[in-house]
């Protein structure tokens, strides 16, 4: 699959997760509920993935860890806050360039509809 296939499909599991138990819940549950719906779907993941971070050729020691990676093409960037700010898409695009992956998304569970909570975030991705 490609990352735009693999992001349908993904956008249908956000829907029906955010359909199903509602706003206001912590970032845990709804990875969990994802995590879920993924393994049931029989879609590879790793989930809390670290990622390490290398300056000037050394590794140092201290990464991030990736909410949810996606048949290793996609990351998943979790929240369930009140505004989603310029700095969470910044984030995740330095976790794209970290990892070479082109496509991100970053999904805010706490809004009333899931559409105004999805957000894309691209790193060079050919078929936007």
């Amino acid at each position: 699959m490609t990352e735009n296939e693999i992001s349908k499909v993904l956008i249908g599991i956000f829907i029906k997760v955010h359909k199903e138990l509602g706003p206001g819940l912590l970032e845990s549950i709804y990875e969990k509920a994802i995590c879920y719906e993924l393994s049931k779907n029989k879609i590879r993941f790793t989930k809390q993935q670290a990622i390490p971070v290398i300056y000037d050729g050394v590794d140092l020691d201290i990464g991030f860890r990736a909410d949810i990676i996606v048949e290793k093409k996609v990351i998943i960037e979790l929240k369930s806050i009140e505004y989603v700010l310029p700095l969470h898409h910044k984030t995740l695009l330095t976790y794209l360039r970290l990892t070479n992956i082109k496509l991100g998304l970053l999904v805010n569970f706490n809004v009333v509809l899931l559409k105004d909570g999805i957000s894309r975030v691209v790193n060079y991705l050919d078929e936007v």
